[in-house]
């Protein structure tokens, strides 16, 4: 049988997707439920143990496929991304209203109503997908609603179906955001999650971890070792590591020596992680 990568495809020797029949052994074959992603953000984990490593994380409004829901956990692959792992079920819900709108800044406030002056009731990430059902206005502030009730700025949201122009600018709006491993939101993110969710904001499903998108993410450049004919949004590949060009000589990305997302010329930095990780693996053009 064709080896699997575990991370993209929902197979344990115990159980399997019902996709992946006749590929992959396992005891029993189940066909995904459709659920969503009903937390704020949802750590995704190694392993259905509150101490086991986030791998990931999925947002609010993300469609997930569910394979297992058992003692508080559930065995889910994303359908954006591919991605499989174990998220609390109390992170789930249904798919009861198709989304309308996503969130277009790197972070923003839920109100019980629509009023900024109102307790705060919940905060999201870019890229958190809501459906909007009214709209309102208090003291001159825009307010969208949600079925619950509950409001968003409604400058903070765009439509579902628009796409940012440029993917590298959205991936600015994120300097000094915190370094966080697994993280895939405006409150913490890691290397490949800003790549990630900057593209996806651009209209760009890409996968999740640097050494995929170091082979899928566009074509292979070879700028020499003088690094020359490099570009805005071109990117740079270490081993378990990426970064962002902004310009022919700077990059941007989250990252492990600021513990921010932050900006660094791209010779500094490949001298400074060379010192322990030795040079670039890869360049690659979007």
């Amino acid at each position: 049988m064709t080896a699997r990568d575990a991370r993209l495809h929902a197979f344990r020797s115990d159980l399997a997707d019902a996709r992946l029949k006749g590929e992959v052994a396992a005891d029993r074959f189940v066909a995904g439920r459709p659920a969503r992603i009903a937390a704020f953000i949802a750590d995704v984990r190694k392993a259905p143990r509150p101490d086991a490593g986030v791998n990931t994380q999925a947002l609010f409004g993300d469609d997930v496929l569910v394979f297992e829901d058992a003692e508080g956990w559930a065995w889910i692959q994303a359908e954006g991304d591919g991605y499989v792992g174990y998220v609390a079920d109390t992170a789930l819900g249904g798919r009861d209203h198709a989304p309308t709108h996503i969130v277009s800044v790197p972070r923003t406030f839920l109100y019980p109503g629509p009023d900024l002056r109102f307790p705060v009731s919940g905060q999201l990430s870019m890229g958190s997908a809501v459906t909007v059902t009214n709209a309102a206005e208090t003291r001159g502030t825009h307010y969208a609603l949600l079925s619950s009730g509950e409001a968003l700025i409604s400058g903070h949201l765009r439509s579902i179906a628009e796409a940012a122009p440029d993917y590298v600018t959205v991936a600015e709006t994120f300097l000094g955001t915190p370094y966080l491993w697994g993280g895939t939101s405006g409150f913490g993110i890691d290397c490949s999650g800003l790549v990630q969710l900057a593209m996806r904001m651009a209209g760009r499903q890409v996968l999740r971890d640097t050494d995929m998108q170091a082979t899928t993410i566009g074509e292979p450049l070879d700028p020499g070792p003088e690094l020359v004919g490099l570009r805005r949004g071109d990117l740079v590949f270490w081993k378990g590591h990426v970064a962002i060009m902004t310009d022919a000589k700077t990059m941007i990305h989250a990252n492990g020596h600021t513990m921010l997302v932050s900006r660094e010329g791209l010779k500094e930095a490949v001298a400074r992680i060379g010192y322990l990780y030795g040079g670039p693996t890869g360049f690659r053009r979007p």
